[in-house]
């Protein structure tokens, strides 16, 4: 696969780059990231540890490349526009084209409920991530994309990764775990029919 070179930016060439752009997501170590007045966004990755597999391939690329890879695979995401390496040690980022949508997370804030259609497309969606080998840990209803043409698709993808043979059912059910988390830790168990859903993802 092959990744494009990331541009090394100056402090004054990023200063220019989001000049006009907003920060739309923020932690204690500033902008996560910014959103362009076209709709583009830059997200920003930060090496947590001096030595880690990141020093070698930083998060920006993970996350591009990964794009690409479910793009092969037919799920629709993000589309990846440039790889930058910024002035501050340890930080990368990466311009993108958001995944045009609704997050199933405002669908069921908004409705508080999903639609027999759209749990039997969550299912799928699930199985066919773990047949291909593809195990998401931020699998959760934030990261997941209904799209205009009414698929679902995945953003936030940089911790997503490939295995070359199908999910055991025991790494499926981890999946599922971390999902069932996302959903107390949000207030969003009581009426997601979450007990139906792991039935029928992990039915062989």
């Amino acid at each position: 696969m092959i990744t494009p070179i990331a541009q090394t930016l100056s402090p004054a060439a990023f200063d220019q780059l989001v000049a006009n752009a907003r920060s739309i997501e923020e932690d204690s170590y500033g902008p996560k990231v910014y959103q362009f007045e076209n709709g583009d966004y830059l997200k920003l990755f930060r090496r947590k540890r001096l030595l880690s597999s990141a020093l070698l391939t930083p998060y920006s690329v993970r996350f591009w490349r990964n794009a690409v890879r479910l793009k092969e695979l037919g799920i629709p995401t993000i589309t990846p526009l440039q790889l930058f390496k910024l002035p501050k040690a340890g930080w990368t980022a990466v311009r993108y084209q958001a995944l045009a949508g609704t997050t199933l997370k405002s669908v069921y804030e908004r409705d508080r409920q999903l639609s027999d259609a759209l749990l039997e497309q969550l299912v799928a969606l699930f199985r066919t991530l773990h047949r291909k080998g593809i195990y998401f840990r931020s699998m959760h209803l934030g990261n997941i994309v209904l799209t205009e043409d009414e698929q679902l698709g995945l953003i936030d993808i940089a911790d997503l990764t490939f295995q070359s043979r199908a999910l055991s059912r025991n790494k499926a059910s981890r999946n599922l775990a971390h999902f069932e988390r996302y959903l107390k830790h949000n207030d969003l168990m009581a009426e997601f029919p979450f007990e139906k859903l792991c039935t029928r993802v992990l039915a062989r």
